[in-house]
């Protein structure tokens, strides 16, 4: 478990990211990250690394331009909006199945006006390049992204490798898909259901939380369990990157077991 605990004030922070670079899981369609060193340290004394990447890899957030157009970039976010207050919602899941907003109007401790809202469903362990791990993971249907705008979320994140359900992304049978060509066979033989009158619309969910101004994290990890059903404090601090869709974050939680923490006032 990464877990630091800081030796005067007592407060202990939590890894909520999973590790980024060379090899890490990518969604279907889209490239690699592809690292070299542009120097190094047997040649040079130094290390330095050349990198080429989707941003969407690893823990990654993504701004509301991500897929509503002419809305803000990353560099346009409020820095209020990356770090506050919380809650981390268990609710897990199994292949295919969503994520509803009775799922978490129910979840305990309950979600408060301006909350940072991190729904935990498990996915996370299943990390990985994986058809599993892209195909068949829960997702937030459109009355749960509502639900989480009407509570004025400062921030969603999820521990799966999008917000919304897969049948419901390109991935499945929406835009430029199915970019995975067995997952619809793979939806219909476990569910029984029909993907197009299931999951009608374009990553709704996702187009619904951008839509009102509210950053996601996407792929969250690391040591989310020891949150899960707590209030934490939460930082994830992107690139200022103008006309920046997304890019990696470093997801971080942090809790108080002393009650005596404050933000100092920066007064001498």
């Amino acid at each position: 478990m990464t877990m630091v605990s800081d030796p005067y004030s007592g407060l202990q922070l939590i890894e909520l990211s999973h590790e980024w670079g060379h090899g890490v899981p990518s969604y279907p369609g889209q490239e690699d990250v592809r690292m070299a060193r542009g120097v190094k340290h047997a040649q040079h004394g130094v290390l330095a690394w050349k990198i080429s990447t989707v941003m969407h890899t690893g823990t990654h957030m993504n701004a509301p331009i991500h897929l509503v157009q002419c809305s803000a970039d990353l560099a346009q976010l409020p820095v209020d909006r990356f770090f506050g207050n919380g809650v981390v919602l268990s609710i897990p899941k199994n292949s295919f199945e969503v994520i509803r907003a009775d799922d978490l109007a129910s979840a305990e401790p309950g979600v408060k006006k301006g909350d940072v809202v991190v729904i935990v469903t498990g996915w996370h362990h299943k990390y990985s390049d994986g058809l599993e791990y892209y195909g068949e993971s829960p997702g937030l249907t459109k009355d749960a992204a509502e639900w989480l705008v009407k509570k004025e979320c400062r921030m969603v994140a999820i521990d799966t490798p999008q917000v919304d359900h897969p049948l419901a992304t390109s991935m499945g049978p929406h835009r430029g898909g199915p970019l995975m060509n067995r997952l619809v066979r793979a939806y219909r033989d476990a569910t029984g259901r029909d993907e197009k009158q299931e999951h009608p619309e374009w990553n709704i969910a996702h187009k619904t939380l951008l839509g009102a101004g509210i950053p996601t994290v996407e792929q969250v990890g690391g040591d989310v369990d020891v949150l899960a059903g707590r209030r934490a404090t939460f930082s994830a601090t992107p690139w200022k990157f103008k006309y920046g869709d997304a890019c990696p974050v470093r997801f971080v939680a942090m809790v108080d077991p002393t009650g005596n923490c404050r933000i100092d006032s920066g007064n001498a």
